[in-house]
């Protein structure tokens, strides 16, 4: 009898990673000494307590350490695809973190995702379309799962551009201006983040199908997975029908919310939130799972998937952001096969 395997995999959103003496965004925005210490500590702590194979991060400014810290805790293999710039008067400011993955073990064909020129075309945008931050796409072949691609994503926040440059306005406080932000802004920020996530659906789905190979999207969804601009990203699969995968001698191209598929969800818990908004809990972040993880498909290896999160420093009640941890949970899947 051949032995069980296990893998984990999780996220986390590091909130501003920014090595001293580089400030992010604002001159006056950055770590002291102490600060810095105490930020590495949680990383450490996070990636010892997740115990995970495969890490992927938003929210880095700091390359080069962010993989250092990660190659002490056993991860060699560490990629990004792109990189933060600096302020042209103050280099020291940095602005646009990127994403990036860790693993214990390689990673093969570490890309920048290129949206598909027929497909912009499709959503009639053909202008020059640029991501608020370039996904990663990847994979690593594994014992038993064979090919499992992987997509890094940090889709755009809910912060509204201002409009104040189109009205001529001076005074942010304007009624019309704060009107204007609160509707038209907002739907901008919808639209613009549902691009993001259509265009990493339609890879993922046709890597799927071409491959016929296992996807996980995971990252900073930065919104519900049941939002209007992102529920169509899992309303396509069904995990319990298991006749068209036998048809097709593959599981049903899809995604689907992994902890949808979960002990944990089987057992009716309540999913922990991610994140905190002025009190509210939130789930922002996500990992979206192919049916070869669905323990329900006659196709599928995996025997069990458990949903992990690591929110224990999230404080419902907290205002400021703390810089030293994280204004995100981590979260993560286990999977036994």
């Amino acid at each position: 009898m051949s032995r069980r395997k296990s893998l984990r995999i999780a996220s986390l959103n590091l909130l501003n990673f920014t090595a001293p003496p580089y400030s992010f965004y604002q001159l006056h925005e950055r770590y002291n000494a102490t600060q810095w210490r105490q930020k590495q500590t949680f990383i450490s702590d996070f990636l010892s307590n997740s115990q995970a194979d495969i890490v992927a991060f938003q929210e880095v400014f700091s390359i080069k350490p962010l993989e250092t810290l990660c190659k002490e805790h056993g991860f060699d293999y560490f990629t990004t695809v792109a990189t933060p710039q600096s302020d042209n008067l103050y280099p020291q400011v940095l602005f646009n973190p990127v994403v990036a993955i860790a693993a214990k073990f390689p990673m093969l064909q570490c890309q920048a995702l290129s949206p598909c020129p027929e497909l912009l075309e499709y959503l009639n945008n053909q202008n020059e379309f640029k991501f608020n931050r370039t996904p990663i796409k990847c994979y690593v072949e594994l014992e038993g799962l064979g090919k499992v691609y992987f997509y890094v994503v940090h889709f755009k926040s809910q912060r509204v551009n201002s409009m104040a440059h189109m009205l001529n306005i001076h005074n942010q406080d304007d009624p019309l201006l704060n009107l204007l932000q609160q509707t038209v802004g907002m739907m901008q920020s919808q639209i613009s983040r549902s691009l993001e996530a259509s265009i990493i659906y339609y890879d993922a789905l046709k890597t799927q199908r071409e491959q016929n190979c296992a996807t996980i999207v995971i990252g900073d969804f930065n919104d519900s997975i049941d939002s209007p601009a992102l529920s169509f990203m899992t309303q396509g699969f069904h995990p319990i029908s298991c006749e068209p995968c036998k048809e097709l001698a593959q599981p049903v191209v899809g995604l689907t919310d992994a902890f949808n598929l979960s002990e944990q969800h089987r057992q009716n818990k309540t999913r922990a939130p991610s994140h905190y908004y002025r009190g509210r809990a939130n789930v922002l972040d996500y990992i979206l799972l192919s049916g070869h993880f669905n323990t329900h498909c006659a196709l599928s290896n995996i025997t069990s998937l458990n949903y992990l999160s690591f929110n224990d420093h999230l404080k419902p009640d907290q205002i400021a952001e703390d810089i030293c941890s994280s204004d995100h949970g981590g979260i993560g899947i286990e999977i036994i096969y």
